[in-house]
């Protein structure tokens, strides 16, 4: 049995919508997985960006501010399938592919599975700074050929 730590929960959705979320998974309900502090949309920020103009992002940078002695640029990575709501820290987004059509693919999709044996691999490393999560499928290729 694993012990699941899911550090925090930044989501683009209202608090209530993220509850019902998270106890329809099975996640607040289940002793293995331990939720530090969830986050919703009033917690992104708007930026303006040249190509397209004004955007909601997720700001890990607050957490960092508010969980210094647990929470940085070396260890945190978040996972998102819109690349922009991690534009004010590319270093730490990885983007992943949205889950759709769920009644149709649900025994297909295998995404989280792989992300799983990523976040074992990089749990191993003492900084994230050097990954780019971008090609997180070849890295994990790589280290589990050796």
């Amino acid at each position: 049995m694993y012990y699941i730590c899911i550090p925090h929960v930044l989501a683009a959705t209202n608090m209530k919508w993220i509850e019902a979320k998270m106890k329809e998974l099975g996640v607040s309900t289940n002793a293995n997985y331990k939720i530090t502090f969830m986050l919703d949309s009033a917690a992104m920020i708007t930026v303006h960006t040249p190509r397209r103009g004004l955007i909601d992002v997720k700001p890990l940078g607050v957490i960092w501010g508010k969980f210094s002695e647990f929470y940085s640029k070396k260890n945190t990575i978040m996972f998102d399938d819109i690349g922009r709501n991690f534009l004010m820290n590319p270093q730490n987004g990885l983007k992943i592919r949205p889950f759709m059509k769920a009644h149709l693919n649900r025994d297909k999709d295998k995404e989280l599975l792989k992300l799983t044996q990523y976040l074992k691999e990089i749990a191993k490393l003492d900084d994230f700074l050097d990954l780019n999560h971008k090609y997180w499928e070849r890295y994990l290729s790589k280290k589990q050929g050796q």
